[in-house]
């Protein structure tokens, strides 16, 4: 996995392997949302202010818009859109390499 970090942004790249594909060899929307949410979750924790112990997923939701099939490549991007003191809010767009948007999560995060 490939991982790029900016200020309030974390991005990487997740191969669809077989293993992670359900029925018709299409990424499964669990391995799709585990992909999200590690992203979520790293651009919160990389801009957790030095008093923090961590940070944890209070909410995620996933809205799934195309299949990615195996063997394809798929890039997240989260864009963190609130900062505060005890929660962060991300939105992690999935799409193909070719730019096909596969889902849209939204995901707060709480500082501990």
């Amino acid at each position: 996995m490939d991982i790029g970090v900016e200020e309030d942004a974390l991005s990487a790249r997740m191969t669809i392997r077989p293993e992670l594909c359900t029925l018709g060899d299409i990424g499964h929307g669990g391995a799709i949302m585990s992909f999200a949410d590690t992203l979520g979750a790293g651009a919160a924790f990389v801009t957790l202010p030095p008093e923090a112990k961590g940070t944890t997923t209070v909410e995620s939701k996933t809205n799934f818009v195309a299949a990615a099939p195996a063997g394809a490549t798929v890039v997240g991007r989260t864009s963190l859109v609130h900062r505060g003191k005890k929660t962060s809010i991300g939105q992690t767009l999935v799409a193909t390499e070719e730019g096909k948007l596969v889902a849209l999560t939204v995901q707060t995060q709480m500082t501990l």
